[in-house]
């Protein structure tokens, strides 16, 4: 008894019909014989009465019917259960960056990777003279790229370089996350040389919140320091890239998005929608209209 997506949870209750049908033939109700003088007037009033009645009565009966056969609609809905992952974009918007377009490029492939990750929360955090936090953990992608569209170098100063507070401020995101998928993309071309947070006390906080700190140094070694990034890396379990070119950088940001793959589990359940109440008010509206004629004098 389907109807595209409609259907009914109790189909044998239109046997109800039958039933009714038949007691219409042959149930039949004791009068009482009364002498009317002008019968023609009598009897046309009389079925004129009766169809109105008889319809009344059938369609109390047919609506009930129907809501007690409880109509639905079930519509199909994917969940998508997914592993998914948590991530903090910190980079770097010191004034060494503005050198070769080296912001720009960065701005560009960054984006391209969070249109890559879809079931993703994702953060960014933006550092130089001091480090914020741009945008919290989200999934609204669209907020992270517009803002990237936006940010440009000294935005956050140009003299210097936070790197340590940055991690220490993207690691503070996840204190109250329940995700078992945590990891940091830190970019920079520059040493940390603001002294706001040292770098121990960066790491174990990253460390004490479960988050892999994958590193990338961008540009020219000796305006940066290896060693630093990769100790980030390693202590956390994480690795250190660097990247000389714009297809290096391009090709860093693709590796972690294979290393760090959400997985997608889709499950599919039947979402029903019921409709009897409508057609139960229905039967009870055209019940009162069927008593009160009935009882009419």
């Amino acid at each position: 008894m389907n109807f595209l997506n409609y259907t009914f949870e109790y189909p044998y209750a239109f046997l109800i019909l039958i039933l009714f049908f038949v007691c219409l033939k042959f149930c039949k109700t004791k009068g009482i014989s009364f002498y009317f003088p002008n019968i023609a007037l009598l009897e046309k009033a009389s079925k004129s009465s009766m169809l109105l009645i008889n319809s009344l009565k059938f369609l109390t009966v047919l609506f009930l019917v129907i809501a007690l056969s409880s109509p639905i609609k079930e519509d199909d809905v994917n969940i998508k259960n997914d592993e998914g992952y948590e991530i903090s974009l910190i980079l770097d918007a010191s004034g060494s960056m503005i050198e070769a377009n080296k912001f720009g490029i960065v701005k560009d492939i960054v984006t391209d990777f969070v249109d890559k990750r879809e079931h993703d929360r994702l953060g960014l955090s933006i550092f130089a003279d001091f480090a914020y936090v741009a945008i919290p953990l989200t999934y609204d992608k669209n907020s992270i790229k517009r803002l990237l569209s936006k940010i440009e170098v000294g935005i956050a100063g140009r003299q210097r370089t936070a790197l340590n507070e940055a991690l220490f401020l993207s690691s503070n995101l996840f204190k109250t996350s329940k995700s078992k998928n945590k990891i940091a993309i830190l970019l920079t071309d520059g040493i940390d040389n603001t002294n706001t947070i040292p770098l121990d006390v960066a790491i174990s906080t990253a460390k004490k919140y479960g988050i892999k700190v994958y590193t990338i140094g961008v540009g020219t070694p000796g305006d940066f320091n290896p060693a630093v990034l990769q100790e980030i890396a390693n202590q956390t379990d994480a690795k250190y890239f660097y990247a000389d070119t714009i297809q290096g950088l391009k090709d860093i940001y693709s590796t972690i998005n294979k290393l760090e793959k959400s997985e997608i589990k889709a499950e599919k359940y039947v979402k029903k929608t019921y409709f009897y109440q409508y057609f139960l008010a229905l039967a009870m509206l055209f019940f009162m209209a069927y008593f009160y004629m009935s009882n009419k004098e």
